[in-house]
């Protein structure tokens, strides 16, 4: 759960998501909810980097760990 504790809209997308499910009465495990909100938090920013116009993976560099920005001299 550190992603949930780090990550404030994280954290907001998993108790929406437990209040939703709770008030419909179905039971689910903190496993399956930690994977939905992850799934709807990854769908949600393709759809915005799709919107932006950076819907191409290889052009992200952000997802490596070994990135970093250009130093200006």
């Amino acid at each position: 759960m550190c992603f949930l504790c780090n990550n404030e809209n994280a954290y907001r997308a998993y108790m929406n998501y437990v209040e939703a499910r709770r008030r419909k009465g179905q039971t689910f495990s903190d496993e399956e909810a930690v994977n939905a909100v992850l799934d709807e938090m990854e769908a949600a920013a393709r759809e915005a980097n799709a919107r932006a116009g950076n819907d191409d993976p290889a052009s992200d560099k952000t997802l490596s760990p070994f990135f970093c920005s250009p130093i200006n001299r």
